[in-house]
């Protein structure tokens, strides 16, 4: 099981952190904070733990908002090995500055925040430094992401 996070700011920005150039997949590539669960954890208690570890804040699990779950078979060339996994998508809003977080360095070599309109145009220009332009259906998480945030974000 896999779980991943779209942390958006009171500002409607949201957090992406680039991976590490020592990940053996996408390294020093763009993407969500995420990670797998652990025996015995349910994938909320994993998103918690992931995000605690890779970029250093607690979210509290009530923060966390499950917006899917989808089971997922992606095929990496590199390696000749085909993922299977269900994957959790959360959001969770914040009001963190990126002065806040802490990068775990073996994971993350740098956070930024990016508009939900930054995130689209990349996926229109097919920009390979986001990992988000090769999965299935981005657009219509993109469309979700807006609304969520003129619902529940600063304008």
């Amino acid at each position: 099981i896999h779980v991943g996070v779209w942390i958006m700011n009171k500002k409607g920005e949201l957090l992406f952190q680039q991976r590490s150039m020592q990940k053996k997949i996408n390294p020093g590539k763009w993407t969500r904070t995420g990670g797998h669960v652990d025996s015995g954890e349910t994938p909320l208690q994993a998103v918690q733990r992931e995000t605690c570890e890779e970029i250093g804040v607690k979210i509290p699990l009530d923060k966390f908002e499950l917006l899917s779950v989808k089971k997922e078979e992606v095929y990496i060339p590199d390696y000749q090995v085909t993922n299977r996994h269900f994957i959790y998508s959360y959001i969770a809003i914040v009001d963190y500055r990126i002065e806040d977080y802490t990068k775990q360095e073996e994971e993350v070599s740098d956070l930024k925040y990016i508009t939900v309109e930054e995130m689209e145009k990349a996926y229109e220009n097919k920009d390979d430094n986001f990992t988000f332009i090769k999965w299935k259906n981005i657009d219509n998480v993109i469309e979700m992401l807006k609304k969520i945030r003129k619902e529940k974000c600063l304008q």
